[in-house]
């Protein structure tokens, strides 16, 4: 694949993959209520999908670049710890300051922002999708189409629950089902633009491959870490939530196998 094709492929892919969310999100039309369980194991699901793809898709690729191209599996090891850290400590920044509104945790970011509720919820929502797009657009990186396509086809069926699950919440706070709906798919449309600027990133600058494969791990590692784990850990369904998590890391794990 020459730069050009990287480039539309991430992009193509990574808009496939945020249909998932679309689809979850006129869930809503249909499903009007989930119970905090089943919302919960619904988001540990997604978060084991990204967790897989993070590792077989992400970070072990980074590793073998890294390897390859600085001389040595020491080397290649601190390049992709550098980036991943890079990567979470990036999405850790923007969670400081930009505002933004948990679903159970609340608010954070710059508390004395005078944002409406519904920008709070979509800026959350936009935080957590844009690495999503991201990891797709890098994955396509050297015209590895089968590691890219793993990767949107794992993201697009994490993004289901997930665009599920944010239309309820914001229908369980006055929306109405068609507003819901449409801030659920609103929030998918960035990442196609994820998916161009990381197939921009690595399209003509196989060197920065590596670097660019464990900013995207790091910065999917953060979202789970900091935002869904404890969401779904906070009413007393840790162990749904743990196996539901598990569930979605064998989903993926026998996705990559199977398309890699």
């Amino acid at each position: 694949m020459d730069s050009s094709q990287i480039v539309w492929a991430g992009v193509i892919a990574s808009g496939c993959a945020s249909l998932g969310t679309a689809a979850g999100s006129l869930g809503v039309f249909l499903i009007r209520q989930l119970s905090r369980r089943l919302e919960d194991a619904l988001l540990s699901l997604a978060a084991g999908i990204m967790l897989a793809a993070t590792f077989f898709s992400l970070l072990l690729p980074s590793l073998e670049y890294s390897s390859t191209l600085y001389g040595g599996e020491m080397a290649g090891g601190m390049v992709a710890a550098t980036g991943l850290l890079t990567g979470a400590f990036l999405l850790f920044f923007i969670h400081q300051t930009v505002p933004h509104e948990h679903f159970v945790t609340g608010r954070e970011g710059a508390s004395k922002t005078k944002l409406a509720r519904i920008w709070l919820f979509v800026l959350a929502i936009t935080l957590h999708n844009f690495p999503e797009g991201l990891a797709v657009g890098v994955g396509f990186g050297g015209g590895e189409m089968a590691n890219g396509l793993s990767l949107a086809l794992g993201i697009g069926l994490q993004n289901i629950p997930e665009g599920l699950a944010v239309s309820v919440a914001l229908l369980s706070v006055g929306f109405t089902p068609a507003r819901a709906s449409l801030i659920g798919i609103g929030s998918g449309v960035v990442e196609p633009l994820g998916g161009l600027v990381g197939a921009v990133a690595v399209s003509g600058a196989e060197a920065f491959m590596p670097w660019a494969l464990a900013f995207a791990a790091g910065a999917m590692l953060f979202i789970i870490s900091d935002e869904i784990i404890p969401e779904t850990h906070q009413n007393g369904n840790q162990n749904i939530a743990t196996f539901s998590l598990l569930i979605g890391f064998v989903v993926m794990m026998l996705l990559d196998v199977l398309l890699g």
